[in-house]
């Protein structure tokens, strides 16, 4: 048993091409996004069809989920980095499948949430062995320009998912969502088991005792820097994450946009992949350190402005000057995205299983609770979202500083 070192080299080589690496990674990490944004032109149906008690317990559904990823990522985390990459991935799709089948038959909203909560717990495996993978393989800017690569097709979900979401109710009902959640998650799996061959070689492979599981966390949480880091991406997300749970609640209740709503989320989101095609294209020649300084003061910025604009009109400002505002400000925070993660794991090599647990567990245990406390405040307008775009922004500058002082 021993100390992990920052001076691991893979052992790992790229076997299939960038394009179908690239397009495999992001479809397995996308179900996460896909679970989240397809289901958020229903969640008023839902909650009627199950009894829900308000908006509020809604608004669960998608924060809540975040919580079933954080117990998901701790065991996977031990698991990848034992078994391999491999069967994280058909364990996680495994369980995901379990969760989806519990969301299917639900008779009240608390049967729901469970469901939601085995859905998540079953899709971080996939998504924590995808990052495990690409770490495996990448390095350093390298792996932030595949991790850029990769979210410019992974945004693609957030933008189409919920026009697929509301095209399904308006064909059949909320519930066929969830049929598409099973069909996806399963072709995904044959294609991943096809193609994609293990990139963590027994020789790198870890036993797992929680006597190692010890010492790795240990060595992951006394590392200033990836832990300012993870407060960095726990305190912007959890912003970030506010917003999308109470999107559908912001845009057909308050704006009163009806059908409108899958396509404002679909243009923001676009603002993001706009962001990871720049990021691929800059972060080589400027490294991830400079470019994420860059948009912390960015997103900042540009949230003061929106608060500014929404406080001139009373909370509420005209639909299209928010939106506008906002594609401009996500643009900062797709930047921020891009290369928050693999700052965190670039000293991780050698737990990079481990590695992408804790930090989607802590991060998630940082963002859950802000995207609950920042929701609770929102009523009748927009400003608690925005006020927790500034806050939250301020904060993460200054860890993010402490980083590099850790350095």
């Amino acid at each position: 048993m021993s100390t992990p070192t920052n001076d691991y080299q893979t052992h790992a080589k790229a076997t299939l091409s960038l394009l179908e690496f690239v397009a495999l990674m992001a479809l397995l990490s996308s179900l996460v996004a896909l679970c989240i944004d397809a289901i958020l032109p229903a969640l008023s149906q839902i909650g009627t069809a199950l009894n829900s008690s308000g908006a509020q317990q809604n608004h669960l559904m998608i924060s809540l989920f975040f919580v079933g990823m954080a117990f998901g990522q701790l065991f996977f985390g031990p698991f990848a980095d034992t078994k391999g990459r491999r069967a994280t991935i058909m364990l996680g799709l495994v369980i995901f499948a379990l969760g989806t089948g519990i969301c299917m038959v639900a008779n009240s909203m608390e049967m729901m949430l469970f469901g939601r909560f085995v859905q998540a717990f079953g899709v971080s495996g996939p998504r924590i062995s995808c990052m495990a993978i690409i770490r495996d393989i990448y390095v350093g800017n390298q792996m932030a320009k595949v991790m850029s690569f990769i979210m410019m097709v992974f945004i693609m979900v957030p933008m189409i998912a919920p026009i697929m979401g509301q095209l399904i109710m308006q064909l059949f009902n909320w519930w066929y969502i969830l049929v598409a959640f099973l069909v996806i998650g399963l072709l995904t799996g044959i294609w991943f088991m096809l193609r994609q061959p293990e990139t963590l070689t027994k020789a790198n492979r870890q036993p797992f005792s929680m006597t190692q599981a010890t010492i790795s966390a240990k060595f992951i949480l006394l590392h200033r820097q990836v832990m300012a880091y993870i407060g960095v991406m726990g305190c912007i997300f959890g912003a970030f994450l506010a917003y999308i749970s109470a999107s559908q609640t912001i845009y057909q209740e308050m704006y009163d946009m009806g059908d409108w709503f899958p396509y404002i989320f679909a243009t923001l989101a676009f603002s993001i992949g706009i962001a990871s095609y720049i990021n691929s294209q800059l972060v080589e020649r400027f490294g991830m350190v400079k470019l994420c300084h860059i948009a912390l003061y960015g997103h900042i910025v540009v949230s003061f402005f929106i608060l500014l604009m929404a406080l001139d009109f009373d909370g509420m400002p005209p639909i299209a000057m928010f939106v506008a505002s906002l594609f401009i400000d996500f643009f900062f925070v797709g930047i921020i995205f891009g290369n928050m993660n693999s700052l965190a794991m670039q000293p991780l090599g050698q737990v990079a299983g481990m590695g992408a647990a804790l930090i989607g567990a802590i991060s998630s245990a940082i963002s859950v609770p802000i995207a609950i406390f920042v929701d609770s405040f929102l009523t009748t307008n927009i400003l608690p979202i925005i006020i927790g775009f500034l806050i939250f922004g301020l904060i993460s500058l200054l860890l993010f500083k402490l980083a590099g002082r850790a350095e």
